[in-house]
This record gives C-alpha cells, sequence and structure tokens, in this order.
C-alpha cells in the first residue's frame, strides 16, 4: 500500500484508525480501504452511522457559537480526530477572530494532519497526548496558548465512549473541570444505545466491530453520562439528543439516527 504524503511515518496504515474511520463517515478523503472496510462492516448492523457523525459535528457548531456568545474565545478540544471543514478554529473564527484553539489527539495520523493543517497558525495548536493523563494535556508546551485564568471551552465530543471505566473518565473529566476557571464550558457528546432506531443486540453488532479493531466503544447510559457534568451547571435544554440541542430550526424532519445518544453543555459557577 502506497503511503500518502499526509501519513506519518511510523504508523502502520494496514491497521483501522478510529480517527480515519471518523473521517471517512463524514466524507473525508483522509482514510484508506482498511478504514472504510471497518466502517462498511459497522454500518452493516447500523446503516445510520453517518448521520449520527453528522448530527454529532452539527450539535459542535452550535456549541462553539454559543461558546462564543457567551463571549468565550478559548477553545480545548480533545479528541479532536483529523481536521475536516467546520472544525472547531473555523466555526469560532467566523464569530470571532480572536478565538485561540488547542486540539489534542493520542491518534498520530490526526496529530500529524492537524500540524499540516494549522501551519502557521499563531491562534491555533495540537497536542500529541491522551485524555486518560490529563496533566499531560495541562503541563504541555502548548497549552501556554490558553489563558486557563480566563473561561475555556472544553470539547469532549465523541471521545468518552472510547474510554473503558477501568480508565477511569469520570475522574479525567474532574482534573480537567478543576483545572478551568469559573465560566467555563463543558461541551460534550457521547454514545449510547438509547434513543437508536434498532433493537440493542443489532446496534451492538456495530459496537463489536470497535472491539475487533481494539477500540471498543463503551454505551453509557443517560444517566451516566450526566454524571460527567459533575460541577457543571447544565446549559438549556439540559442532556438531550443532539438535534434537540438549541436547533437552528425544525427537527421532525431529522434522520432517525441523529437522535442516537446524548449531548449537552454545562457551565462551571
Amino acid at each position: 500500500m502506497e503511503r500518502p504524503a499526509w501519513a506519518p511515518q511510523g504508523i502502520d496504515i494496514s491497521v483501522p484508525s478510529v480517527s480515519r474511520i471518523y473521517d471517512f463517515y463524514l466524507g473525508g478523503s483522509h482514510n484508506f480501504e482498511v478504514d472504510r472496510a471497518a466502517a462498511r462492516k459497522a454500518m452493516e448492523f447500523m446503516p445510520g452511522l453517518p448521520k449520527i457523525m453528522q448530527a454529532n459535528r452539527a450539535f459542535m457548531r452550535r456549541a462553539v457559537n454559543y461558546a462564543v456568545d457567551a463571549g468565550i474565545t478559548q477553545f480545548l478540544d480533545i479528541g479532536s480526530g483529523i481536521p475536516t471543514f467546520g472544525n472547531v478554529h473555523e466555526v469560532a473564527r467566523r464569530a470571532t477572530p480572536d478565538a485561540r484553539v488547542l486540539y489534542v489527539d493520542h491518534d498520530p495520523v490526526a496529530v500529524a494532519h492537524s500540524r499540516a493543517v494549522l501551519d502557521g497558525d499563531e491562534q491555533s495548536d495540537v497536542v500529541a497526548a491522551d485524555l486518560r493523563k490529563p496533566r499531560q494535556i495541562l503541563d504541555s508546551p502548548a497549552a501556554g496558548l490558553l489563558d486557563l485564568e480566563r473561561p475555556v471551552a472544553l470539547l469532549l465530543v465523541a471521545v468518552l465512549h472510547f474510554l473503558q471505566d477501568e480508565d477511569e473518565p469520570y475522574a479525567a473529566v474532574a482534573e480537567l473541570r478543576d483545572a478551568l476557571a469559573p465560566g467555563s464550558l463543558l461541551l460534550l457528546t457521547h454514545a449510547s444505545f438509547e434513543g437508536i432506531p434498532l433493537p440493542a443486540e443489532r446496534a451492538g453488532g456495530a459496537v463489536e466491530v470497535y472491539r475487533e479493531i481494539r477500540n471498543p466503544l463503551v454505551m453509557r447510559s443517560r444517566e451516566q453520562i450526566a454524571r460527567f457534568f459533575e460541577g457543571y451547571e447544565m446549559v438549556d435544554p439540559g442532556l438531550v439528543s443532539m438535534p434537540h440541542w438549541r436547533p437552528e430550526g425544525p427537527t421532525d424532519q431529522e434522520d432517525p439516527y441523529a437522535f442516537s445518544g446524548f449531548a449537552g453543555v454545562g457551565r462551571k459557577a
């Protein structure tokens, strides 16, 4: 397999990558046949997976705009993946040219491509770090891009469901919360069997595909997802399906798959 210029040396491009699979769902071009094969296998069980990812991206855009309207110009996007059109820095800068964005991912493909996209951008940077190790993020030199004495919008979008319970995801989110100034926001989405227009047994087939590629999904309940917002005041309308979070128009024509999982925004008091 020929290695394209955007794929860094030292990574095994014969192994599926969650970041590249997500890129494929969004219609991006930074993926390989091995990623597309895994995505198509998952879609045999849940054909609406691309619709879920599109709803996820649409929520992110609305939530970032909400943050800017609330006066926040700093964004910490953990589990950011491969930058595709309409990423956080593009959305935020359309609303305020002063926006600063720090992307974080542990996937070397995502990090390498982010660096290429952000080359020469003095208001954005990327860190190779792991959500399970918050100090690795907060103590990185690039974290100096953000002033943690001022409010920050922390994005944990479609990432927490890749953390197992033994990874102590609640503790990691709490450590990040404690490092942020009052008035900071948590922007979060999480996969769940709740809302999926399929029997859980069939949806479980797609979950099994991710287990096979050694990136198992944890499908948490609404109650379990709400625990990530401890220490935050929920912003209306609370923890809801992605299309129902401050929609810009009617939602009755949305694809049923778009209502899978939950999204919410919380404000640190």
